[in-house]
């Protein structure tokens, strides 16, 4: 998929050196998978000065087209010829590794969708690649940039502390795919809503409790394989619940905080957006923002892209004992 098999340099000793970009040009950036998540990259990009779309790549030609900038079929041409400073991965789940493992060969930063592979061990080597390359390995957790979320973790700093949370991400995954159906295939998307809704949904977490562990979780899978329902309980600085669902009739995202003092709080990742998928617009322009700060700090920049994909393994590895 994508071209998605021989990396760009041949091995370590083959890689590229980092490019580091410039503090004052625009970031040139390549957009990996043209899929129901990209157009909140391009639009953010073409927002944003700081920012310009210098490539796109697909499998499908009619995608390409839509884009008057030089379009690849093979991420690994597009790699080798086109003038790039940094590169925007959104493809399918199954793919991310091994492009990200291109892109970093190629001495570039990367911003990926999460999760950041759907395999514990592929995660593992590709951060190990980015630092050893000296670039800036970015996962992509659009959520912790929602205003809503954001304003209630403010008005938290100074008061009592977090005595229990919940993050709910609910929603019928079938009228959120558009074309993209390989959300719907196990292997490709990596399980289902705990690996592809789970991440957004662990990142949160973090942003209010801190780093967490995994304490039990209890999955639901369809015939076809897929997991449409899990409840995963944690342990950050506070007990936290966590809430998937792909067969919600609707959709919820949302956060509820109790404190030591009783009072319980709430925030809705969609108030104020009303439209379908109208929070996205200004979650990724946050998420280009932050990618060109770890983008310019190289192997120093460091998320939770790892540590949620090690949370996910460890889900699916507790429900297959």
């Amino acid at each position: 998929m994508f071209g998605a098999t021989s990396p760009v340099g041949s091995g370590e000793s083959g890689a590229r050196p980092a490019r580091v970009p410039g503090p004052r040009a625009p970031l040139r950036l390549g957009v990996v998978g043209l899929g129901v998540i990209s157009r909140f990259y391009l639009a953010a990009i073409a927002d944003d000065p700081a920012f310009e779309l210098a490539a796109v790549c697909d499998l499908d030609p009619t995608a390409l087209a839509a884009h008057p900038v030089p379009a690849f079929t093979d991420h690994r041409v597009m790699l080798a010829s086109a003038d790039l400073d940094a590169v925007v991965v959104t493809t399918p789940n199954d793919v991310h590794a091994a492009v990200c493992r291109d892109v970093v060969a190629a001495g570039l930063p990367v911003c990926v969708e999460k999760p950041l592979a759907t395999d514990l061990a592929d995660g593992v080597a590709l951060v190990a690649a980015a630092r050893a390359g000296g670039v800036a390995l970015f996962t992509a957790f659009h959520r912790r940039y929602n205003s809503t979320l954001l304003a209630l973790r403010d008005k938290l700093v100074g008061g009592p502390p977090v005595e229990w949370l919940r993050v709910r991400y609910l929603e019928r995954i079938e009228e959120h795919v558009g074309a993209d159906r390989w959300y719907l295939d196990a292997a490709r998307c990596g399980g289902g809503c705990v690996a592809d809704n789970g991440p957004n949904a662990l990142d949160v977490a973090r942003l209010f409790v801190g780093p967490l562990r995994l304490d039990s979780a209890e999955v639901e899978r369809d015939a076809a394989g897929v997991d449409r329902r899990a409840l995963l309980r944690l342990w950050g600085s506070a007990p936290v619940e966590v809430e998937l669902d792909w067969s919600f009739p609707g959709e919820r995202k949302d956060v509820e905080v109790r404190l030591a003092d009783g009072t319980v709080l709430r925030a809705d990742a969609l108030e104020g957006h009303s439209g379908f998928k109208s929070s996205l617009w200004h979650e990724y322009a946050g998420v280009l923002r932050d990618f060109g700060r770890a983008a310019r700090a190289g192997a120093d920049w460091a998320d939770g892209g790892l540590a949620a994909l090690a949370i996910v393994d460890e889900v699916y590895r507790r429900e297959a004992r």
